[in-house]
């Protein structure tokens, strides 16, 4: 039976199976749902006009917001301004998350970009000798808890509250939340590889490949006088703002316009098919588990769920959608505090993971990175939630 399935392309599948007919009653059924409430018209105009305003509105925005951190992390990593944080922060990260005081790079790099920015480290023979096999797995988890961490940070405090809320506040509280589910996240992985791999087993090291660096005692720069290095990263980390915010438009667009119709209700005077209309399905979902979702979360209304439920799948659309929220008195900085928290520390995990334990070679813990990241980005919720009233007790 072994060999039969080594033989079978792991990329192939019957034509006709089960998965088929599960996956054609989920689709159809989410399109037989909303058309039944909305009308079939109105749900294909309400479709199109928002995903066209969120392009326009929420994802241009956010690749400037991309394009300006890009900048700004290409100009901390050539001056050595990454590297003097490493040195600081490096104490911190063994007795917290029982990793090497390297992992704090692979922290830098990812709250600077994204998720699978720590791949590139992880690849790296000289960044790989300081971690024992069992640790090496945990850095998909540690990475994409701080995925995108510069840019959710940054759209949060930019966010304007129609009651005048300090934002800014929230979304550091939301950062300190992100940084407890994120220790969360990695002990529950690191326990479950340790079991496996045991703690002494060292961590693979492929054929030593030239041009590799002591990264914890030399850094690359560009080629040049400080004023063409500081020109070439600036330009350099806008570009790959740009590509991030390319990357985030299909996440954006699909999943954003999908929950928003599952969020938001019917306009007071009809479907009329105007962009941001709905059947307010995640609101009523959340009402009957309000009396789980406020003691852990403390959410201001129940529309606030889409958020987290969002950042499940993509970071970039979930912060499309506190926008509104906050424009429509829906969510507070509370609130805001809470999503910095959950979509810095899920950060689109569900679309990432398995790429990134793949690239890892470790596969067949996908599942549990998957569990342990699941049960991290809760408490980051949770962790936000508390230390915000705390803060605002004592302030």
């Amino acid at each position: 039976m072994l060999k039969k399935r080594e033989r079978m392309p792991i990329d192939h599948r019957k034509g006709v199976s089960v998965e088929a007919v599960v996956f054609s009653a989920i689709f159809f059924g989410i399109f037989i749902l909303l058309g039944s409430k909305m009308g079939a018209s109105n749900m294909f105009n309400t479709m199109m006009n928002t995903a066209h305003d969120l392009l326009i509105n929420t994802v241009f925005y956010i690749m400037a917001i991309a394009v300006l951190a890009g900048a700004v992390s290409a100009l901390w990593s050539e001056f050595g301004l990454i590297s003097l944080l490493n040195k600081l922060m490096s104490p911190l990260v063994k007795p917290l998350y029982g990793l090497p005081g390297a992992s704090a790079v692979g922290i830098f790099t990812t709250y600077l970009s994204d998720n699978p920015a720590i791949l590139t480290l992880a690849d790296d023979n000289n960044f790989r000798r300081y971690f024992k096999k069992y640790q090496l797995p945990a850095l998909c988890n540690i990475g994409t808890a701080f995925g995108m961490g510069l840019i959710i940070t940054t759209f949060m405090i930019g966010l304007k509250s129609p009651s005048g809320e300090n934002l800014a506040i929230a979304a550091l509280i939301g950062n300190l939340g992100a940084v407890i589910g994120s220790i969360v996240s990695t002990r529950l992985m690191l326990f479950q590889t340790s079991r496996i791999y045991g703690k002494e087993a060292a961590c693979d090291i492929r054929e030593d490949a030239e041009g590799e660096i002591d990264i914890n005692r030399y850094r690359r720069v560009r080629r040049g006088d400080a004023g063409s290095r500081f020109i070439s990263a600036v330009v350099d980390g806008g570009k790959s703002g740009v590509e991030m915010g390319l990357s985030i438009i299909p996440g954006v667009l699909i999943i954003c316009t999908l929950v928003m119709m599952l969020t938001n209700g019917m306009p007071a005077g009809g479907y009329t098919g105007a962009a941001y209309e709905g059947i307010g399905l995640l609101p009523w979902i959340g009402g009957k588990f309000q009396f789980i979702l406020m003691p852990l979360f403390g959410f201001s209304s129940s529309e606030c769920i889409a958020v987290p439920i969002t950042a499940l799948g993509a970071a970039g659309a979930a912060i499309g959608i506190v926008e509104r929220l906050i424009t429509s008195s829906l969510a507070n900085a509370h609130d805001v505090a809470v999503f910095t928290a959950m979509c810095m520390c899920w950060s689109g995990y569900l679309s990432t993971h398995v790429a990134m334990m793949d690239s890892l070679k470790s596969s067949e813990l996908t599942g549990k990175a998957i569990i342990s990241h699941t049960v991290g980005g809760l408490c980051a919720g949770v962790a936000a939630n508390w230390i915000y009233k705390l803060i605002m007790i004592i302030l």
